[in-house]
């Protein structure tokens, strides 16, 4: 957390107000003018974001995760300026580099063909760990999922901003920090929350055909990565639960919204 709170004290040319968000722990020691937000029990990670919106001022909200931090001290003026230009534009990642160096994670490139990470192009999903949405956009598509606890938020908050009329953008030339990583889900509980999530996806913004095909293919791509009976047994009951449960409110993506995921190069078959 110390990286990421100095990464962005020192930066240039903007307004920050900063808050940490304990998820069931106390925020102390604190830099001067950065707030905590103490929450008594663990909401889960997107549930712990929208509790620090409240908190914060400005037009632009920066989620950043603790572990994270930005490379350059300009990286929110630039931010900011893409904003500027560009009114339809309502969700943007920054790209992710190994802090240490290493090849960086696979999903860190929200798109099917990764490329050049350096390249800037249109997505339909975001990694969560780096991101900044207008507060306006963020009032008008809904906040991050807060049920989805773990997994996938990414995905439904993109969905919901395109669904509203904006553009989401990889940012490839501003770049956040991260350690490096196994693409490997290490957890159970990974496995569980990324089946239910992605049912509940479907359930919530695709036509019923189309969802189903959705989950297939999350299903057969995510079998060769279990590796004990136990992931077996989470994903199952999380596919149950995700069949069997609420949702939260389902609103369907438009026709046009589908084609322009077609277009950016992620259709939601994937």
């Amino acid at each position: 957390m110390r990286l990421a709170l100095e990464s962005l004290i020192r930066q240039r040319e903007v307004d920050t107000d900063i808050v940490v968000v304990g998820n069931r722990w106390e925020p102390v020691g604190l830099p001067p003018g950065v707030r905590g937000v103490t929450l008594d029990e663990d909401v889960g990670i997107p549930a712990g974001r929208n509790a620090g919106v409240p908190h914060a001022q400005g037009d632009l909200l920066l989620f950043l995760d603790d572990d994270a931090s930005l490379a350059d001290a300009d990286a929110l003026e630039r931010v900011g300026a893409k904003f500027a230009v560009d009114p339809r534009l309502g969700l943007l990642q920054l790209r992710v580099v190994p802090r240490s160096g290493g090849k960086p994670r696979r999903d860190w490139v929200p798109r099917l063909r990764v490329g050049d990470p350096r390249r800037s192009s249109d997505v339909s999903a975001v990694w969560e760990g780096a991101v900044v949405i207008p507060r306006s956009v963020f009032d008008e598509a809904g906040a991050w999922p807060g049920d989805f606890r773990h997994a996938h938020e990414g995905i439904d908050l993109a969905w919901r901003v395109m669904d509203a009329g904006y553009r989401v953008r990889y940012a490839g030339d501003v770049v956040a920090l991260h350690p490096a990583q196994s693409a490997a889900m290490p957890h159970s509980y990974s496995f569980y929350f990324g089946a239910r999530n992605r049912v509940w996806l479907a359930r919530r913004h695709l036509p019923l055909p189309l969802g189903i095909l959705y989950v297939l293919m999350f299903a057969l791509r995510t079998a060769a990565r279990m590796r004990s009976l136990r992931h077996v047994r989470e994903a199952a009951r999380g596919y149950l639960d995700g069949m069997r449960g609420p949702c939260g409110r389902q609103r369907k993506l438009r026709a046009r919204t589908l084609g322009r995921m077609m277009l950016a190069g992620r259709p939601p078959i994937m």
